[in-house]
């Protein structure tokens, strides 16, 4: 497969640690620009704001074919002073770059923008977070897909489920932990995908994007078939854990409909057994406790 030149916006994010072991790792790295706000640490980055230097933006995207936007302001940001409005501001900073270039745009969106999850979730549904982080994550698709259709760029929100290793459960173990478990004696279950098979699902992606077979859709669900219970996942992890009754409100089950992924991307079953999603995490030595 054809691997495009891609610009990563927010490449030291942890998404973006991921994608320098993998794709680097795959011969694909020197194809990849990386973008920082600090300065570059060495070949192959390049050091800017996106927000107040967009001509430096435009020329580091030139030549590219694929702008995947990492870059945003999660909870914990904003919980110490960040503004979310800065999603929407890099969304559509990423889309008047991939203007400039003719540059297809991906952009890492997040299952919070649906809010009600009492059903399988799928990119057709009607969305109503209940977040501020949902309703800054749909406003990012909003506004940039409504750019990209003015500007002739090729806009794609990639609604991404759990990261195994990034995640409230593996990525968050600490000693004492303890999880919710519901009344039918089940932790909760979630869309969850591998760090490896999400790197390799994001270069198919960029591939497509950069038009390498069918166009995108607006919108894609990103995880692997299925659910996964959290507890399995510490139990294969060798994580002790302390169950606690799950409180009112507590949601046992979130599933991403991937049945239009599946169209631009190998994916089977076994991508979301908890062993495997453990042996991808420490596959990449990512820092999961032992």
């Amino acid at each position: 497969m054809h691997f495009p030149r891609v610009l990563v916006m927010g490449a030291t994010g942890r998404i973006g640690g991921i994608l320098r072991r993998v794709w680097g790792a795959g011969g694909s790295g020197d194809r990849v620009l990386w973008q920082s706000r600090a300065p570059a640490p060495g070949p192959g980055w390049v050091s800017l704001d996106p927000l107040a230097e967009p001509g430096a933006l435009a020329r580091a995207a030139a030549g590219t074919e694929a702008i995947l936007c990492l870059s945003g302001v999660v909870p914990a940001r904003a919980a110490a002073g960040a503004d979310m409005a800065d999603n929407t501001a890099l969304a559509l900073a990423a889309v008047r770059a991939g203007a400039e270039a003719g540059a297809a745009v991906l952009l890492a969106s997040s299952a919070a923008v649906y809010g009600d999850c009492s059903e399988v979730l799928r990119e057709t549904g009607a969305l109503a977070p209940v977040s501020d982080y949902g309703r800054a994550k749909a406003a990012m698709e909003a506004r940039a897909i409504a750019l990209g259709a003015a500007r002739g760029v090729a806009v794609t929100a990639l609604r991404i489920g759990n990261v195994a290793g990034v995640d409230a459960a593996l990525g968050g173990w600490r000693p004492g932990f303890r999880l919710d478990r519901f009344a039918d004696g089940r932790t909760p279950r979630r869309s969850y995908i591998g760090p490896a098979t999400l790197a390799r699902v994001l270069g198919d992606l960029a591939a497509a994007a950069a038009g390498g077979g069918a166009p995108l859709p607006r919108a894609l669900n990103v995880a692997a078939p299925g659910t996964v219970e959290m507890g399995a996942l510490l139990d294969a992890a060798g994580l002790a854990w302390t169950p606690r009754p799950a409180p009112p409100g507590a949601i046992p089950e979130v599933v991403l409909d991937v049945s239009a992924l599946r169209g631009f991307t190998a994916l089977t079953a076994r991508d979301s057994l908890p062993r495997n999603l453990v042996d991808e995490i420490r596959g990449l030595e990512t820092g999961m406790p032992r």
